[in-house]
């Protein structure tokens, strides 16, 4: 999916970090490819990524703690990626 060199830049679970460069997923080298990777259809992006953002809503609060907000974080972007590329 998402890729740098042969490294691909995927969520790890349950912390919801890039397996590559351990920042959040979706890190920036992952947000550019899924732009790419969707370019034609950004429409199905933002079912991706709303079913991710789900699942990480599910592993983020399985100890009671209170969710994050991660609308910013899974969907925000893509809306306004697609002006950048």
């Amino acid at each position: 999916m998402t890729k740098a060199g042969n490294t691909e830049h995927v969520h790890v679970r349950p912390l919801w970090t890039c397996r590559v460069c351990k920042q959040a997923w979706p890190c920036d080298t992952a947000k550019t490819s899924l732009l790419t990777e969707y370019r034609a259809f950004p429409s199905l992006l933002k079912i991706y990524l709303s079913a991710q953002m789900y699942d990480a809503l599910d592993d983020l609060t399985a100890e009671g703690k209170p969710p994050p907000n991660l609308y910013e974080r899974f969907l925000a972007w893509a809306r306004s990626g697609w002006s950048r590329h």
